[in-house]
């Protein structure tokens, strides 16, 4: 059917709109690593999220290879390749030693290891459009855990009725990336892609509602002795405290928070 193919042209623009807004998608963290960079200091973050975003494109970039007219599949999960890359880079360049050391065996484990092995296995084991189910059923698969891992975020907002860790436009970004990307799935008759999307939608409209539901929460704030400045938010026993160092001589910066129930 004309309708379900990428020559129908609501294809090809939802395929368009999609590497655009997946490209903005992969810019999101570029100010962390300005920070990490400005500071050379990695600060606590992990790099799990960047060795896994790295391991989900090149999956979906073996899985276009084997698909007849994805090329628009390969574009941005090509250079989401490159960016998640450069992120791992800088972060191995600040991270302390056991950061480092944890993550090379991550890469290995995941990016190196686990990645192989599907490919050898699909290659050894199976051909022609089996081989492209297998790997799509394997890409859908590792997609939905993706988009399941925002739950960890969620329950956050909701225990510490804050939404500092879950920026509005970040989530309004991944939630009109699974629609555009479901719509080309379905013009292009590809349910690997499709359906997904489908649950990357729901936890976007989810985290957008508890961002609203809670962005105008009002916090206690209350003046320590030390330069510091201390919010406390008590909510049904839970007691929650931001302390944010004031800035000293070197003008440097630091953030900590403890949840305490």
């Amino acid at each position: 059917m004309a309708g379900l193919s990428l020559d129908h042209p609501w294809a090809f623009t939802f395929g368009i709109l999609g590497n655009l807004i997946s490209f903005m998608v992969y810019l999101a963290p570029l100010p962390t690593f300005y920070r990490v960079h400005r500071k050379k200091s990695t600060e606590g973050f992990q790099s799990v999220p960047y060795v896994v975003a790295l391991f989900s494109a090149t999956l979906w970039i073996f899985y276009a290879f084997l698909k007849t007219g994805a090329g628009l599949l390969i574009t941005i999960n090509s250079l989401g390749c490159l960016i998640e890359t450069a992120y791992i880079l800088v972060y191995f360049l600040y991270a302390p030693k056991p950061a480092k050391i944890f993550t090379a065996k991550l890469v290995g484990a995941v990016n190196v290891g686990m990645y192989g092995l599907i490919v050898l296995l699909t290659l050894m084991l199976s051909d022609g459009s089996k081989r492209t189910e297998i790997i799509g059923w394997i890409c859908m698969c590792f997609s939905v855990s993706v988009f399941v891992a925002p739950l960890a975020i969620i329950r956050v907002v909701i225990r510490t009725k804050s939404v500092e860790f879950m920026p509005f436009f970040l989530s309004f970004f991944l939630t009109l990336s699974a629609v555009v990307w479901f719509a080309y799935g379905l013009l292009t008759n590809d349910i690997y892609v499709a359906l997904p999307n489908v649950l990357g939608f729901i936890f976007g409209i989810l985290q957008m509602a508890l961002y609203i539901a809670y962005k105008d929460r009002k916090v206690v704030v209350a003046e320590h002795k030390l330069p510091e400045h201390v919010k406390t938010v008590a909510e049904e026993g839970e007691v929650v405290v931001v302390v944010v160092e004031a800035e000293d001589a070197t003008a440097q910066e630091k953030k900590t928070t403890n949840v305490q129930v």
